[in-house]
């Protein structure tokens, strides 16, 4: 199956509509801070959530109103993050009630998130406000829906592919926003789909918690998890297609689709971490399980100080050796490869857990370029794992030094 990718974002599957405005949440008038995304008609909806036990109150409501799971609707609000707010949970239903209002969609089947600083109070007013505006500007508007979801974010994060299931065009869009706050355990930040597949709601909750695993969660900015991470989709169906309510041929084909567009996503959320300069992956092969393969990834992507080796250019792999040794997995240190890759070459540092002698002027003009790999052969195994996360540079303490401010 060939995927394609496309433009468009959340607006390139049929049915699908977009909007991004300033409502007045944020006091940047420059910067748009409330998004909608509607379906013309109701849709399989599903969602996987932060697993923080503090948790905003909009995704205490996506909770509940996804249980049936259907869903036409996603409001999103930037600048606030209506988290430990006592009338939070009246605000989220408010903000739900806004589209019932303006679009006739019932409160109960919209997804509604927030992101930005958490315990400040919030009001619906602004919202009240700008909701007619925001409805009457529904369009093609990916990116302002996009933009509005933003908060520290450097660049807008979107993706779309078009696939076939069986002679149909099938389409997946996404947006997302995450750059501070990132090391989840469901998924990161916010994330939203659209898709014009028909499938049940049973199985596309199967493809996105079984997605989820292996892409949004191997994804570490900072080692902080958010309280409102919320990755969603919505499934309408007016692709056409025979619609999928069992794994088989064509539930695969839209998993590997699903895939393309969260890794993607997945990876320009790790490189525009909050005052990052490189994107980081680290590829673990040679593991007994995979869950090994996946803690050493992980571990090796959190490591302050590889982050920080990673940010001054220095082949300093003692580093990922100490990182991999504290993952809390069975690993033989002796049996340990490290190599160091980017676009100008590839370079092996430590052979079976032992330095090798290398070129430090190449390791320096081959750690300085913008997209950096760490390689690690375990030799245990046949399990592999991906992670993916950023530099720790001096901007991320200035950023998040007055972050309120």
């Amino acid at each position: 199956m060939s995927i394609i990718e496309i433009s468009g974002g959340v607006c390139a599957p049929k049915g699908f509509k977009a909007a991004g405005i300033h409502c007045g949440l944020r006091k940047n008038r420059t910067k748009k801070d409330l998004a909608l995304i509607v379906s013309e008609v109701k849709a399989s909806a599903a969602g996987v959530y932060t697993s923080n036990l503090v948790k905003g109150a909009p995704v205490v409501v996506t909770k509940r109103n996804l249980e049936n799971g259907v869903a036409q609707a996603i409001i999103c609000n930037s600048g606030n993050a209506n988290t430990c707010n006592s009338n939070g949970i009246e605000l989220a239903e408010g903000m739900c009630a806004l589209v019932e209002r303006v679009s006739g969609i019932k409160a109960e089947d919209v997804i509604v998130a927030s992101t930005g600083v958490i315990g400040m109070k919030m009001t619906l007013d602004p919202m009240e406000q700008g909701i007619d505006g925001l409805y009457a500007a529904l369009g093609n508007n990916s990116e302002d829906a996009n933009e509005a979801i933003m908060t520290t974010d450097t660049v807008k994060k979107s993706v779309a592919v078009e696939f076939d299931l069986n002679g149909v065009k099938c389409r997946i869009g996404g947006i997302a926003k995450g750059v501070g706050m990132v090391c989840p355990n469901m998924a990161t930040n916010l994330i939203f789909f659209t898709s014009d597949v028909a499938i049940s709601p049973e199985m596309l909750r199967a493809a996105l918690s079984a997605d989820v695993k292996s892409s949004f969660n191997m994804v570490s900015v900072d080692g902080d998890q958010s309280t409102n991470d919320t990755c969603c989709i919505m499934a309408n169906g007016l692709a056409g297609n025979e619609k999928i309510t069992k794994d088989g041929k064509d539930f695969k084909a839209f998993c590997r689709a699903l895939r393309h567009c969260s890794v993607k996503l997945s990876k320009m959320i790790a490189k525009d971490g909050e005052g990052a300069t490189k994107l980081i992956e680290c590829n673990v092969r040679g593991a007994k399980t995979v869950k090994m393969a996946k803690t050493v990834a992980k571990t090796v992507i959190k490591s302050s100080l590889v982050k920080a080796a990673m940010f001054g250019a220095d082949a300093n792999w003692g580093r990922v050796l100490c990182a991999i040794g504290y993952s809390g997995e069975k690993i033989n240190p002796l049996s340990i490869d490290v190599e160091f890759a980017s676009k100008v070459g590839k370079l092996l540092v430590c052979r079976d857990g032992y330095g090798v002698d290398f070129d430090e002027d190449f390791a320096k003009k081959l750690l300085s370029e913008d997209e950096i790999k760490i390689n690690i052969d375990l030799k245990l195994g046949a399990c592999k794992a991906a992670a993916w996360g950023c530099d720790l540079t001096y901007d991320y303490v200035k950023i998040n030094g007055d972050y309120r401010t």
